[in-house]
């Protein structure tokens, strides 16, 4: 053992005159680990919503749209021919698209109303796992009334379930003796999906992509725009570029999701962040502890640090035992963070025993999710911090002059 780490050793594990300050050092351990714990815990369920979010977002939508700018995309089996084609994209699928009227005696009530291809849209979307009642398939399946998905915030809200049947009021205008007034169509609900997204679940529908063409006005071989799922998301701006290529540039557009949910993903890198600051700031506090307890033991170590000096140790030498000594009091302080906060992580994975007011997130119970990553990171930033707290002590005990530390000791 080289001669600074055993006397390092050596004080923090004997037994001191002034108990005082293995109090102060212990409570630096336990502030850096307390610290770090936090932080592990904090970071891994921010993440885990960011991720849970996100996922439940791309299940709901798509990774990327593509379509003609104001006008319908015409011809769209060879055009979704040609998306599936672009490197990267896994699947396409039809969409049909407008803002309507629900009603089932009593006041309308205002939807998003999408036409989809049942059998292409479950290798983009994620309704057929979201369906609490009914199944998405039924919308495929040939009845007099055709067929209706309702979210489950709207089908409570119209008092309706399986089998009950509503009218939608479409925004195209139709002639008639008193003017011009509102298409109207029944259709029978089918199934109902629960996305715990509240806005999603009480303004959305589903209809089959003919019913809506005929509905809505659109010719067979037309729809608004295709929703296309890629096997990396990240990936989208890039991949957008080359579907746009592959349609054959303007008047075909293509957005990503990251388009058109950046500001709530940035909002949530934003708070991450800021969590990460406030909670970094406990780890502070435990590092100025360890600048007290250091300070403190060079106070009452004078007299040996001067002996030592004056049996050769160099200046250099006593800087690096306190500079050790602090180091291991973050190392351990760290290593009991990260064994602290990533057993509570896993206990909460696991057991998912706090759960989440229902209707207000997109999950029933807290996320976590742990990257390696963030946990290196977090610790890496711990112990600088501590390492960069022994610096003035072990710099104070270092510049000591070995006789005047005799003559007043």
């Amino acid at each position: 053992m080289k001669f600074e780490l055993f006397i390092a050793l050596r004080y923090l594990l004997t037994k001191r005159e002034h108990s005082f300050i293995s109090v102060i050092s212990l409570m630096s351990v336990l502030g850096v680990g307390l610290g770090v714990a936090a932080l592990i815990v904090t970071m891994a369920v921010m993440t885990g919503f960011s991720t849970e979010f996100r996922d439940k977002l791309l299940g709901l939508s798509s990774h990327v749209i593509t379509g003609v700018a104001g006008a319908p995309l015409r011809n769209y089996p060879a055009q979704m021919e040609k998306v599936a084609n672009v490197e990267g994209v896994t699947a396409v699928t039809p969409v049909v698209y407008s803002e309507v009227m629900l009603s089932k005696a009593g006041a309308p009530k205002g939807v998003i109303l999408r036409g989809i291809d049942p059998a292409s849209a479950r290798n983009v979307l994620t309704l057929h796992k979201d369906m609490v009642e009914g199944d998405d398939q039924a919308l495929s399946r040939a009845s007099e009334v055709p067929p209706i998905l309702l979210g489950s915030e709207l089908a409570s809200r119209l008092g309706v379930a399986v089998g009950s049947t509503v009218n939608v009021l479409t925004p195209s205008l139709r002639g008639s003796a008193v003017g011009f007034t509102p298409k109207v169509k029944i259709f029978q609900v089918a199934g109902i999906f629960k996305t715990h997204m509240f806005e999603y679940d009480s303004s959305s529908a589903f209809i089959s992509l003919a019913a809506a063409q005929e509905m809505l006005g659109f010719k067979s071989d037309a729809v608004l725009y295709l929703d296309v799922r890629l096997k990396d998301p990240d990936k989208a701006p890039e991949i957008s570029n080359e579907i746009v290529k592959a349609l054959g540039g303007m008047p075909y557009y293509a957005r990503t999701w990251i388009d058109m949910n950046g500001n709530i993903f940035a909002a949530l890198k934003l708070e991450q962040l800021g969590l990460f600051v406030v909670l970094m700031m406990i780890v502070l506090v435990g590092s100025f502890s360890i600048i007290t307890s250091l300070v403190l033991l060079v106070m009452e170590k004078t007299r040996d640090i001067a002996i030592l000096m004056s049996m050769g140790a160099t200046a250099d030498a006593i800087r690096r035992i306190f500079l050790l000594q602090g180091s291991i009091i973050g190392a351990v302080g760290t290593l009991m963070g990260l064994t602290l906060g990533v057993s509570v992580a896993l206990l909460l994975k696991e057991f998912q025993f706090i759960k989440l007011p229902p209707g207000v997130y997109p999950m029933d119970t807290l996320p976590v999710a742990l990257v390696w990553s963030d946990m290196a990171i977090i610790a890496a930033t711990a112990f600088v911090l501590c390492f960069l707290s022994t610096l003035y002590p072990a710099s104070k005990a270092a510049s000591l002059k070995p006789v005047e530390a005799l003559r007043h000791d």
